[in-house]
This record gives structure tokens, C-alpha cells and sequence, in this order.
């Protein structure tokens, strides 16, 4: 038997075993990577199942303006606080275990949401949604990297990864529209009941048992193929060891092929360790990483503060009490996370993370689509309802072609980042969505013109830019991080995703009329496409 052939037949222990095709391998990865989209997107319908049956909510339990706005955020503003903690977790503890405790607490909050007699349980229910959700999120993304460890093909994953939160949003309001009308609000809630359900079942047979720092590589269940532990792969770090990595006797660094063994700088075989570089992390990827409970509580607290005094600028003004309170007492805390983790030998999120340009575009790209996304299906959802009279199903009816073009576009996404590269997939997006918005400012919102003329062609042009952005971008946002950073990169992603629809959102109804706010919002768009492009040829 050929060296080769017997190196196909070795399992993890290296010992002879059953040979299993690569189609096998092909197939279990993509069996994990549909598990782990279906439960990104529940995140996202959950976030947007609220939209279209809030009146209705609002008329049981004779909620005022302000429990409405509340209500609807509930869900966001911990989803969005707790992200960054997650994905330390992820990143600590390996991506399964943490996908596990997000979906129970996730899957118990949605049990409880129907089941609300009142206000205050609704509420803690969403609360409890969103803090579940905050651990699975970048979780998945974890995982996803165990799943496809080339960096190849965790592209072309991210590729497709990254519109599926678009399409999660719209088949929340899609859905959510039908049910309401079918049945209850309360009927909404099946959706992530059944999928966290589901979810639990199918985990430890599809999903990988990603090992935690010190733990010894593992083969993931059905995969047939090693995977190492985080922040060893050779084909994630740029060159040689990461700082402070470990070496063995011999000089090299354990995981990583090498052609001669020798000492490296960053981790000599004798003398004092390198002192720590406050700041950027100093511990060893192979070793198991600090929680950072500092920087925990105050990116946490300051993010859902000052997400929460946003939120209120559509019931209150800026200037009051209940804005600026929030708002500027979650800003101190931000400030002092960012100093805080300049100090850390471990921060919760390096500083440098940000500092590479074409990542922070891309987190500013998926922000600027969420928020664009969202802010449509308010502004249109209540429009449709409240100046043309139409009911929440029929409302449902008018975002089918947004579904159909969001689809097409993201069949194309892949294909086309792979011809072109994620930064003009990117600038595309950005653009074409951004003539969409402009056309749903000049005519959307304009009773007296059909919907066949005002709204269809602003619908189809918004999401298939919207899907491109978000598929480019999400490649750019990950490109480059080491497996030990996945779980903070899907955090960071994640945040960015939820922040931008809270931020932006809130500043954009301060301006005027919806279509003023939706051509200021294309404004937006426009320049940043303009900046990708930029950048994207500059590189």
C-alpha cells in the first residue's frame, strides 16, 4: 500500500482505520454548515419577528409609546451588549460547549415569551432571548471555522455566512406577518422553539467538539479529518508562531509542520519569558485564555446603555433626561473599556483588532446594511399599514420580492467574490443598495403612486445589494484572524450587525420625514461604497 494511500486510512490516533471518502467529509461539513446557518438566521428572525404584530401586542396589554420601543429592543440591546463576551467564551471554551448553554438559554426564553400573561414577562423573556443569542452567535462562527479549517473554503463559507442574517431578517418579517394573522403574535415564537429544539438534538452528531486551549486535536464527528487546536493552524497565521506561543524541546511550535527545529523569538527554549505588551494579548494560543471580567462588565454595560439611550430618541428628545442619561453614562463606560483593554495583558478585544483598514470598512459595511435593511421594514411596514390602509398580511405580501431578490443575490455571491474579491463584491453591494434606498425616498413613501412603480424596484435593488454587501463584507471582516480569534471575530461581527440598526437607525428618524431619512441613509451608502472601492484598489 502507496505512503499516501495509507495516510488516507489513518484516523486521528494515526493508526490504520477505514477509509473515508472526501465526499463524506464534503457532506458532513455542509450538513454542519446548513445547522449552524439555520440557527444564525433564527437569531435574526427572532430579532425581527416583533415588527409587524407590535400593534397588536401594544392593544393586549395596552402598552403606551415608549414600553413599544422597549419591547421591540428588548432583544437587541443584550444581544448586542453581551456579543463580545461570547465570543471570549467561544474563544475559551471551546465552540460546541458554548453553543450548547446559548441554545438552552435562548430555547427556555423563547419557551417562556408565549406564555407571557403580562408586560414584564414579554419583556424579560426578549431580554433572555437576546443574552442566549450573544452566546451562540459567535459560537457558530467558531464552529464554522473547525468545520472548514482551509482557508479556501472557510471563504467560500463566510461568503455564503454572511447573508444569511439579510435573509433571517426578512423571513421575520415575512413570516411573523402571516402567523399574526393566522393565529396570534404569540404563534411567532414556534420559530425558535422548534429550531433550538432541533438544534440541541442534532449538535453533538453534526458539530464538532472544538477543543478547548490545551486539549489535544479531535476529529470532528462524521468529518473524518483532525481538527487543531485553535491558533495552530499554519494556513491561519501569517508567519511563524503567534507571540508568545509555546515551542517544544526541539525549538518548534507544537501543530505546526516545520523543516528544521529552532528557536523563535517570540518564544525562547531558555531564559525570562517576554515581558507583557500591554494591550495586544500575551498569552499563549495554546493555553487557556483569561475571561477579562473587567472588560466584560464594561463593554457590556456601556453598550446596552448608550444602545438604550438611542433607542429612546424616538419617544423622547435628546436633550432629555431619559436620553442623555443613558446615553452619555454608557459612553463613559466605552471610554473606560477602551482604556481598560490598552492596559489588559489579555483584552477582550485587542486593540490592533480594529486597525486593519479594510476590516474596520467591512464591520462599518455590515453595520450601515443592517441599519439600511431595518430601517426600510419599519418605515415601510408602518406606512403600509397606517397610510394605505393595508393589513399585516397583505404588508407581509409586499417584501415577497425582497425575499426572491435577496435569495438570487446571494446564490451569486459566492461566484462572484471568488472572480472578483470581496472588496468590489463589496463596493457593488453598497452601491446598488444604495440606488435602491434612492428610489424607495423619491416614491416609496407617495400614496397616490401604485406599488408596482413606487416600491417594487426600490424591494428588488435594496436587498440584492444588500446580500452582496453583507457576503463581501463578512469575508473581508474574517480574513486574516487566527483560529485562536474566531469567537471574538463572529462577536465583533455580530456587534457591528446589531449596533448599526440601533446607531444608525436613531439617527436617521432625527432628520425629518422617512424619506428623508431613507435618502440620507443612501447618502451613506454611496460614500462608503466609494471608500471600499478605494481601498479595495489601493490593496
Amino acid at each position: 500500500m502507496s505512503t499516501t494511500r495509507l495516510r488516507e486510512r489513518r484516523g486521528a490516533t494515526g493508526l490504520p482505520g477505514p477509509a473515508r471518502p472526501r465526499s463524506a467529509r464534503a457532506r458532513s461539513a455542509r450538513h454542519g454548515f446548513l445547522l449552524l446557518g439555520g440557527v444564525q438566521m433564527t437569531l435574526i428572525f427572532t430579532l425581527a419577528s416583533l415588527a409587524v404584530p407590535l400593534p397588536r401586542i401594544g392593544a393586549e396589554f395596552r402598552l403606551d409609546r415608549a414600553e413599544l420601543i422597549l419591547l421591540s429592543a428588548a432583544y437587541g440591546l443584550t444581544f448586542a451588549g453581551l456579543l463580545l463576551l461570547g465570543g471570549r467564551l467561544a474563544d475559551r471554551s471551546g465552540g460546541r460547549r458554548v453553543l450548547t448553554a446559548g441554545l438552552l438559554v435562548f430555547g427556555a426564553a423563547s419557551a417562556l415569551a408565549p406564555l407571557a400573561p403580562g408586560y414584564g414577562t414579554l419583556l424579560a423573556a426578549r431580554f433572555g432571548q437576546g443574552a442566549g443569542a450573544a452566546l451562540v452567535a459567535p459560537a457558530a462562527m467558531a464552529l464554522l471555522r473547525a468545520l472548514y479549517p482551509e482557508p479556501a473554503a472557510y471563504g467560500r463559507a463566510m461568503a455564503t455566512w454572511g447573508g444569511l442574517s439579510v435573509l433571517g431578517a426578512t423571513a421575520g418579517n415575512l413570516l411573523s406577518g402571516v402567523v399574526a394573522a393566522a393565529t396570534s403574535w404569540r404563534g411567532t415564537f414556534a420559530v425558535p422553539i422548534a429550531v433550538t429544539a432541533t438544534a440541541l438534538l442534532l449538535a453533538p452528531r453534526l458539530l464538532p467538539p472544538t477543543p478547548t486551549p490545551g486539549q489535544a486535536p479531535t476529529t470532528a464527528p462524521g468529518a473524518g479529518e483532525t481538527t487543531t487546536t485553535p491558533g495552530t493552524d499554519p494556513a491561519l497565521t501569517a508567519t511563524g508562531p503567534a507571540p508568545g506561543e509555546p515551542t517544544t524541546a526541539s525549538g518548534t511550535t507544537p501543530g505546526k509542520p516545520t523543516t528544521a527545529p529552532s528557536p523563535t523569538p517570540d518564544a525562547p527554549t531558555t531564559g525570562p519569558a517576554p515581558s507583557p505588551t500591554p494591550g495586544r494579548s500575551t498569552i499563549p494560543p495554546g493555553a487557556r485564555r483569561a475571561l477579562d471580567l473587567p472588560g466584560a462588565l464594561l463593554a457590556t454595560a456601556g453598550i446596552t446603555l448608550a444602545s438604550y439611550g438611542l433607542v429612546l430618541t424616538d419617544a423622547h428628545p435628546w436633550a432629555s433626561a431619559p436620553v442623555l442619561v443613558p446615553l452619555l453614562a454608557g459612553l463613559v463606560l466605552l471610554a473606560a473599556f477602551g482604556a481598560v483593554e490598552r492596559r489588559t495583558a489579555d483584552p477582550l478585544l485587542p486593540p490592533g483588532f480594529l486597525r486593519d483598514g479594510r476590516r474596520a470598512l467591512s464591520l462599518a459595511a455590515i453595520g450601515l446594511t443592517a441599519a439600511g435593511t431595518a430601517t426600510v421594514f419599519v418605515l415601510l411596514s408602518l406606512a403600509l399599514q397606517q397610510q394605505r390602509g393595508w393589513s399585516a398580511l397583505l404588508t407581509s405580501a409586499a417584501f415577497v420580492p425582497f425575499a426572491a431578490a435577496l435569495l438570487g443575490s446571494g446564490r451569486l455571491a459566492g461566484p462572484l467574490i471568488g472572480r472578483y474579491g470581496p472588496g468590489r463584491v463589496t463596493a457593488a453591494g453598497l452601491g446598488t443598495a444604495a440606488a435602491g434606498l434612492g428610489l424607495l425616498a423619491a416614491t416609496g413613501f407617495d400614496t397616490s403612486v401604485p406599488y408596482a412603480y413606487g416600491l417594487l424596484p426600490g424591494l428588488v435593488l435594496l436587498p440584492a445589494g444588500g446580500a452582496l454587501s453583507f457576503a463581501g463584507a463578512a469575508v473581508l471582516a474574517t480574513d486574516g484572524v487566527p483560529a485562536y480569534h474566531t469567537g471574538l471575530a463572529g462577536g465583533v461581527l455580530n456587534t457591528a450587525m446589531e449596533l448599526g440598526p440601533t446607531v444608525l437607525f436613531a439617527a436617521l428618524l432625527t432628520l425629518g420625514g422617512d424619506a428623508v431619512s431613507l435618502a440620507a441613509a443612501a447618502v451613506l451608502f454611496t460614500a462608503l461604497a466609494s471608500a471600499t472601492a478605494l481601498t479595495t484598489r489601493i490593496h
